[in-house]
């Protein structure tokens, strides 16, 4: 009897131990397939943020994102610069930081190799990337915002409300903007501000005027601004750097004398049409303040914005006694210069019979 119910108390072990063990194994197959999900969505989620950008054609790609920007407008501006693919998948990680449009707007520069979490998360926070603002060559304000404005996000309207604003304050006339800006290469934020490029751009000419410049122009007998006038002409007279100093000189010696400038490039200005390859008489009688054909003295500003080597030349230009110039007949550029009128009258015919030739009018 006691060996019949130990047999029974065995089976019954063996019973629940069985039970135990398909319990164990049922569970813990359970948890191995929970850990290799787990890791299944971990490893998905490191492919969908650490996927490198692959580019287009170039070694890089810019994201601009504009104040007005709506989250669609983001999304449309990511996918456009950057593939649908990896544009979508910036987004997402965009929204899940909690990006906004606003603290968003600038521009991003993005490079090969740069993963999705990455890019995400500079624009999430709103870290641009600086862009380089450069302009030369500009003859007019209206030139020169419309340079400004299409390196950054402000309108060319913009920007000359804010010279408007700022710049009298500093003593500048209307005519004498051109005067506040030196051409060379700036970096801004895209999404800066009007009044803070205008601000900065006028900070550094300030900090070219040292004391030394004013001292210069002081002893030429003229203002900075005056001596940015001077630049202009002599700028729009000859591309030739070498010859600039030269220029500079004529002019300074025209204007101690008191004898009219008498310089075809204000003309032009005066006109309004800077495709003028030939000054005629009808050029020549345009009434205006920047005729220097009609007006003595200097015009009431500059006709371009001078760069500052163009400046220094003014500034440092060598001593001479030339008071006349015509434009070479060989077409390379240069000028003959004359010290007396007959002299200049012969240069000038050489260079109108080479014109007429060319049937240049």
């Amino acid at each position: 009897m006691e060996e019949k119910k130990t047999a029974q108390r065995t089976a019954k072990k063996r019973t629940r131990k069985k039970k135990n063990q398909s319990w164990l194994h049922r569970h813990s197959l359970g948890v191995m397939i929970a850990i290799i999900a787990f890791f299944v969505v971990i490893g998905s989620v490191l492919a969908f943020a650490f996927i490198p950008y692959g580019g287009s054609d170039n070694d890089s790609d810019w994201v601009y994102i504009p104040s007005t920007s709506t989250p669609s407008a983001v999304k449309d501006s990511l996918k456009a610069n950057l593939g649908s693919s990896m544009g979508t998948r910036v987004y997402m990680l965009w929204k899940l930081m909690g990006g906004s449009a606003e603290k968003s707007q600038g521009a991003y520069k993005v490079n090969l190799g740069q993963t999705a979490l990455n890019i995400s998360r500079r624009i999430a926070t709103g870290r641009q990337t600086p862009v380089n603002v450069t302009f030369n060559g500009t003859r007019t304000m209206e030139q020169l915002s419309n340079r400004i404005a299409s390196q950054l996000q402000c309108s060319p309207q913009e920007f000359l409300d804010a010279c408007a604003e700022i710049l009298p304050e500093s003593g500048f006339s209307r005519q004498n903007f051109p005067a506040a800006f030196i051409p060379d290469s700036y970096e801004f934020y895209w999404s800066a501000s009007p009044r803070n490029v205008v601000k900065r751009l006028l900070d550094y000419r300030n900090r070219f005027w040292n004391d030394e410049r004013r001292t210069k122009a002081k002893t030429l007998g003229l203002t900075p601004a005056e001596v940015a006038t001077v630049a202009s002409i002599v700028e729009e007279e000859t591309a030739k750097r070498d010859e600039r100093p030269l220029v500079a000189r004529l002019y300074l010696n025209r204007l101690k004398k008191g004898i009219k400038l008498q310089a075809d490039p204000t003309v032009k200005f005066a006109s309004g049409d800077f495709t003028l390859r030939r000054i005629t008489g009808k050029h020549l009688a345009i009434e205006s303040p920047y005729n220097t054909y009609k007006v003595k003295g200097l015009p009431p500003g500059p006709i371009r914005v001078p760069a500052g080597s163009t400046l220094d030349a003014v500034l440092n230009a060598p001593n001479h006694d030339y008071i006349y110039m015509c434009a070479k007949e060989d077409f390379s550029g240069y000028h003959n210069f004359a010290k007396d009128y007959p002299t200049h009258q012969a240069n000038a015919r050489r260079y109108q019979a080479e014109l007429n030739r060319r049937n240049i009018h």
